[in-house]
């Protein structure tokens, strides 16, 4: 009689971070369970069903459940298994504490025996270490095959944007619909004059689309893209770095340049079209404010805008303005000739820098071989235990960094085959060699360039060349003054040297003040 007045609550869980098969899934509990109470002759009163892992406390319908269990709506549960019931010692304890003061007499399991005697108890207690022995077994074990594939080189789970799962091998390879895109955003960020809203709504607007969800991309997407070093060959794991043995997307130096713009915060640059071409283009030599345009009587006049106070600097015309800028140009120009002569020069040096830059790359390899060596010496103190995991993982990190930008620095020498430079390849180092005198040589051509816009060039094109060759841009005194950047500085010097633009000038003359002493 008393069996028959006893009311129990059936509760059926599974979710979806439980891997054993074994485990019946919601619908299959059910059914057993029904089939079993009515078997046994049990009142159930209210199922509880839940999809929700039991590691830890807080599942709002076991609470539920147990809150009935307290107030008297039912004397039991019913459930497949205690794991069901728990996987943690806080929910754990709650039941048991309601066997101690009789809130709940029963338990009824088809596969495991439970009696509210102190030997039962202690096995029900047993159940529930089992169970979250399990669970804390479980993620060890998944946390150490996570750490040996990265120590491996391979990333450990879903593959970032940019990138696809390869099933095959079971590591990650770049996304040829997204590679290009995941470039771009890198691109756009690190040049300073868009903020992350803006990089989301071009790229967006181009079509760059998430992984799984294939949705639009928030801003903390992109902004989680630009801080991850995995695009560089970096994988972060849990704060650790290591080495990946992926394609990278992007060069360290791009990644560098997105980090110190997004430290800084900067600001985009103003895109609306200025009214004025000279406008906010120069400083006032004697205040430090900006000079503005305006226009007097039809014509167009540059001033200080005086916000700092009081200032004497004159009105100047724009026409005098453009013809100083002429002038400008005209003294950091070069004649075709000579620039050619300069260029000629370039090509005969750029032999032997390809085989200057086989000792540097030499000297680069046994810098990392030395870091190789020095992250496993790293590795030996801390299963020693003369250094701390924090500081493991710091002087890792460092000789990592370290280790990828020197990586980097070779590839640009060409293909190796670990010691020496494959002779099949000798010519990949004269045209990276050639690439380190491009900047010069850019500057040769943009120099002709020059002289020929000072005659025929229109303002706007002349005030952009004159950016390329200088910067701190000031009026005063009606005068523009300019901080010639190297090589135009030089150049310059060259106009007041006798004979210059003759036909013989360039045999004379000695070319290397005009090129970097460490190009």
């Amino acid at each position: 009689m008393e069996k028959l007045n006893m009311r129990y609550f059936l509760y059926a869980r599974k979710s979806t971070d439980e891997p054993d098969r074994q485990i019946l899934s919601i619908e299959a509990q059910l059914t057993e369970l029904r089939d079993y109470a009515k078997k046994e002759g049990l009142t159930v009163v209210r199922e509880f069903i839940e999809s929700k892992t039991a590691k830890e406390p807080g599942r709002e319908i076991f609470n539920e459940m147990v809150d009935g269990l307290e107030q008297g709506a039912a004397h039991g549960i019913v459930a497949w298994h205690p794991d069901r019931l728990c996987r943690n010692s806080i929910d754990g304890g709650r039941l048991i504490y309601l066997v101690d003061i009789g809130k709940i007499t029963a338990l009824k399991f088809p596969n495991f025996w439970f009696d509210p005697t102190p030997q039962g108890k202690f096995m029900l207690s047993i159940a529930f270490g089992q169970s979250k022995y399990y669970v804390d077994n479980l993620s060890e074990n998944v946390h150490r095959g996570l750490r040996q594939k990265l120590r491996n080189g391979t990333w450990p789970g879903r593959a970032p944007l940019g990138y696809i799962n390869d099933l095959a091998t079971k590591t990650i390879l770049p996304d040829k619909d997204r590679v290009a895109f995941v470039r771009k955003t890198f691109e756009l960020y690190a040049s300073g004059n868009y903020p992350l809203a803006e990089v989301r709504r071009i790229m967006n607007g181009v079509g760059l689309i998430g992984g799984r969800q294939r949705g639009a991309l928030s801003i903390s997407n992109y902004q989680y893209v630009l801080q991850n070093p995995i695009y560089y060959g970096l994988m972060r794991f849990k704060g650790e770095l290591y080495e990946g043995k992926h394609k990278p997307l992007i060069t360290k130096a791009l990644f560098d340049k997105c980090q110190e713009v997004m430290s800084r915060k900067s600001k985009p640059k103003n895109g609306k079209l200025k009214p004025y071409t000279y406008r906010g283009q120069f400083h006032c030599a004697e205040c430090g404010c900006f000079i503005t345009t305006e226009t007097q009587k039809g014509r167009n006049y540059l001033r200080c805008t005086k916000r700092k106070g009081s200032c004497s600097e004159p009105y100047v015309r724009e026409e005098e303005v453009e013809k100083q800028i002429r002038d400008l140009l005209k003294g950091v120009s070069l004649p075709p000739a000579l620039a050619a002569d300069a260029l000629n020069n370039i090509n005969k040096e750029n032999l032997s820098a390809a085989q200057a830059g086989e000792e540097a790359a030499q000297n680069l390899r046994d810098k990392i071989d030395f870091l190789t060596k020095s992250m496993n010496a790293l590795l030996d103190m801390i299963l020693s235990g003369l250094i701390t995991q924090d500081e493991y993982a710091q002087k890792k990190r460092s000789c990592l960094e370290e280790k990828k930008e020197n990586e980097m620095k070779l590839a640009a020498f060409g293909r190796f085959d670990g010691q020496r430079p494959l002779r099949r390849h000798w010519h990949s180092l004269e045209r990276e060699g050639s690439k380190r005198f491009e900047p010069l040589m850019g500057f040769y051509k943009t120099a002709v360039l020059a002289g020929e816009s000072a005659v025929a060039g229109n303002p706007e094109e002349n005030l952009q060349i004159l950016k390329k060759f200088g910067s701190n841009f000031l009026l005063g005194g009606k005068k523009i003054k300019v901080n010639f950047n190297f090589p135009a500085a030089e150049t310059e010097k060259l106009h007041a040297l006798p004979g210059f633009g003759s036909a013989d000038f360039g045999n004379s003359v000695n070319w290397r003040p005009l090129r970097d002493s460490n190009p």
